[in-house]
Parts: structure tokens; sequence; C-alpha cells
């Protein structure tokens, strides 16, 4: 029988619903290691994912954040600590991370829309990779996860981008659950959090970790170079994970959300009502969200975070085992970032920093500074061209993004002048009617709601450069910004191109 805590759901899990091979699924590889992997000419790739993860790892400075592994990764690599997403909700921004192209030109801006209806000949990372000779794997939530409403002719997970069919890629969050006395997947939302004592594999990113050790093992011995995307699907809601991960953490101890309110002076626009977390049971449909709770929630994402740390740490560990460490990539991401409360906000779909900034680690063996952290602007569209680079394969002509591999080995360069992010309103229903475009620089924050209609600018915002905190007063109409909202203002008229003409968000 499972035990739980006093601070957990007072329940017992189905074993069917637990898929436990701990044996063979962990790191089972102990026998097979002592002789090297053969040698290929150009280095293996693999690309781990994260979702709706913020900087709140304690290599990114998180007093309190339990994740040993992505420490010692950002130890062996390049800690990116200015990087940004380019639309902060998961389809557009996985969509621009993996085709290199921003929203506007993929004109996917919502959770529904698949690329391959708005621009069919894109050519994917993966896709590019396995052109050139590159076997291409996918485990879990690497392009945006296919849920049960969502049912587009191409499956979201794009098949003509891997070698094999893509597994863990399908299913909706709330679906990652354990129902006592019940196998399979719920067929109903729960709550937002859930704390049992379940092993790893219990979820969706236990599963996933063991197969890519697995499937590692296979990769090895083909002589053949590989490109392994790794998507966990944590720490997205709900927030679970086994109560040992839960336990890392002293609920009395964890801070409270900073800045509750939103930011002085902005437009009603620039945030929403957290429609997210309240579409989960237990959580008010409207107005705050009581103390308690958001004790909780905070407690749950770092657990989960920590769950996710995990099982990263059992890929990391398979490389270096397998003797693959120094002959691969790795690189870390997540798709954007989140707020817990702060801003009045829980959940993404904003410009703000919480959930634009990400965590980016780059472990190159042989091109990088290792142990490095950079301050360098850079944009997650910047991927592509960074992975062709290092692989030594060409890169496709018309990508946003630009090469990062002098900054690995050169840290102290300074990356872009501006990181651009976007989001609409109404995001959430109907057809969108105004865009947001943020500018970040390494001072300021500004930020432009355009009509779609007109181009007009029917709102705007400035705020102070903050990378560890949410903005707090928009400095838009204050004479001493003026020569920053002036060079801002110009920037964004060379940057942002006018959007073409509207559809609606489905």
């Amino acid at each position: 029988m499972l035990i739980l805590s006093a601070t957990c759901q007072t329940c017992v899990p189905c074993v069917a619903r637990v898929t436990v091979v701990l044996a063979a699924c962990a790191l089972g590889v102990a026998t097979s290691l002592a002789t090297a992997a053969p040698k290929q000419s150009r280095p293996n790739v693999v690309f781990i994912a994260a979702d709706d993860l913020r900087t709140d790892l304690a290599a990114y400075g998180h007093p309190q954040a339990f994740t040993p592994n992505l420490d010692a990764l950002a130890q062996r690599g390049v800690r990116f600590d200015r990087a940004y997403c380019q639309q902060a909700v998961c389809n557009p921004s996985r969509a621009s991370v993996l085709t290199g192209l921003r929203p506007d030109v993929l004109r996917v801006w919502d959770l529904r829309t698949h690329f391959r209806d708005t621009l069919p000949d894109a050519v994917t990372l993966p896709q590019h990779f396995r052109a050139h000779g590159y076997r291409t794997i996918s485990l879990g939530k690497v392009f945006h996860n296919q849920g049960v409403r969502q049912r587009p002719v191409t499956p979201f997970s794009d098949p003509v981008s891997w070698s094999e069919p893509p597994e863990f890629a399908e299913g909706a969050h709330w679906q990652d659950w354990v129902v006592p006395g019940q196998p399979g997947l719920p067929s109903r939302r729960g709550g937002a959090t859930q704390c049992l004592d379940v092993p790893d594999e219990a979820y969706f990113d236990g599963q996933i970790a063991a197969a890519a050790v697995r499937r590692l093992q296979s990769l090895r011995n083909e002589g053949q170079p590989f490109f392994l995307a790794v998507g966990f699907w944590k720490p997205h809601l709900p927030f679970n994970a086994p109560k040992r991960y839960w336990d890392h953490y002293d609920r009395a101890q964890l801070a409270p959300p900073s800045s509750v309110l939103p930011p002085d002076g902005a437009p009603a626009l620039a945030s929403h009502s957290s429609p997210e977390l309240r579409s989960y049971e237990g959580i008010p449909k409207e107005g705050p969200i009581p103390p308690e709770q958001v004790a909780e929630l905070r407690h749950g994402y770092l657990a989960a975070v920590s769950f996710l740390d995990a099982q990263v740490g059992r890929v990391l560990a398979a490389l270096r085992e397998l003797g693959l460490e120094e002959s691969t990539i790795v690189v870390f991401w997540s798709d954007h970032g989140f707020h817990l409360g702060e801003s009045a906000l829980w959940g993404k779909s904003t410009n703000y920093e919480r959930d634009t900034r990400v965590p980016l680690i780059i472990a190159a063996p042989g091109h990088e500074t290792a142990g490095a952290s950079t301050r360098a602007l850079v944009e997650l569209v910047d991927l592509f061209p960074t992975l062709t680079d290092l692989c030594g394969l060409p890169t496709p002509p018309g990508l946003a993004g630009v090469s990062l591999s002098s900054i690995l080995r050169k840290p102290s360069l300074p990356g872009k002048a501006y990181a651009v992010s976007q989001h609409p309103r109404p995001y959430f229903n109907g057809e969108m009617s105004v865009m947001g475009y943020s500018l970040r620089s390494a001072d300021y924050r500004y930020i432009e709601w355009r009509s779609i209609a007109s181009g007009a600018i029917v709102a705007q915002e400035l705020y102070e450069a903050n990378w560890s905190a949410a903005e707090h007063r928009n400095l838009i109409s204050d004479p001493s910004a003026q020569p920053a909202r002036l060079r801002l203002e110009a920037a964004a008229r060379s940057l942002v191109p006018p959007l073409l003409p509207p559809r609606s968000l489905q």
C-alpha cells in the first residue's frame, strides 16, 4: 500500500495506473557501459523541453528551489540569464522554436492552429536534421500536445519531423493525474494540486524519462547521429508530483508572491483573469485566491519543478553512463514562464517578464566556456541556427534567429539589442482585435498594443528593467523616460512589421 503524508490527499492510487518497472526503466545500463560509444563525425543532440517553467531554479538564484541536476548541467554548459520566448503560450512558442520563425510569420497565435495549416512547407528543426542524416526521435510534449477536444487532421506532433512515430505526445494536461482505484486516464478535470506517495512513473514525466533512457541505450549502438527531443509536461498545471518532491520544501518557509497588484498605470488589456487556473476544481471562479490556497499552489509548483529536475537527471545520467556525454549537445529550455500570483496573475499569456523570460542552458562539449553564465539578450528562435551551426549543418535561409555559438565561446558578448515577444487580445475567446508587442532591451521593457484592423497604437507600456521581479509602474507618460520611449518606439517600427489581416482565434 502507498502511504500518504498528512498534507496529501487521503487516498491510495490503483496500482494499474502506476506504470512501474523501476529495475528495468530507471538506469539499468550498468552492465553494458564499459565500452565506449561508437565514433561518429557529427555530435548528437538531446533537446529537452519544459512546460511553463520560469527561472525558478537554484542555478538562476532561486533561494529554495531543489534542482541539483539542472544546476549540474549549468555547471558544465552555459546558462543564459536573459533568454526570451516569442509568445507566452505553448503552441505558438513551440511552433516558433521548432521552425525558427516568429508567430506572425507562422500565423499561429493560439492553441488550436497547426503551423502546417498556415505554412505547410515550413521545415522544422528535427525535419532539417533528419534530412541531413540524423535519426530524429520525439518523446513527450515537444510540439504542442493534442488535447482531448483538439483533433486536427495533422497531429500537432508533426510526424514528418521524426524518423519514427512520436510517443507521449497526446493528451490533456489534466489527464496527467492519479485517480485512486481507477486504471488509465481520468475522464474529467480534477484539482490543481495532487500530493501522493507514488513512484515517478505514476505521472507522464516519469514514464517519458524511462522511455528516454531506454531509447538512448538503443541509439548508442546504432552508429548514426541522433536528435532526441524529450519534452517534459511539468511544471504545467496541475501541480502534481510524488510526495517526496513536495517534501523538499517547508510550505511555511516559502515566500508569498511579490507585487500582488497589477502594474501601476498598466492598461486593462495587458492582464487577464487567470482562466486556466480557475478551470480546475476547488479554485474560485473569480476574485482573489485564498492565502492558504496560494501557499499550496506555490508549494506545488516547486514540487513539480523538483520532479522535472529529477527526470532530467535520469536522462543526463544515462548519457554519462552510456559514454555519450562528450559527443552530445544538450539543450534545456522552457516554452515560456508563468505567474504565481505576482501582479494579480496566475498562468502565462502576457507580455511581462515572468511570462516571457525562460531558462536556457546549452552544454556543447568543445564549443563552450563550461560553467559560465551570460547576460546576452537572446531569443528562443535562436536555437534552430545555433544547433545547425554547432553540428556543421547548413542553416536554412529565412530563419528569424541567429547562432549563439559565439556567445557559448565568449559569454561576455552582448547579444541582441532587443528580444521581441507578442500576445493577442482577446486571447481566450473570439476574434483577436489587438496584438501586443514587447521589446525587451537591457534597460527597459516597452509594450505597444496595436489595432489589428487599423494598425493604430491603442495602448503603450514602459517599464524599467528588472530581471528577477514583476513590472511595477508604467513610465510611458513619465517625462524622465521620454528618451527611452522614443528610442523603443522607433525600434518597434523597424522590428515589428504590420500584421496580416486578422482571423478568428478558435
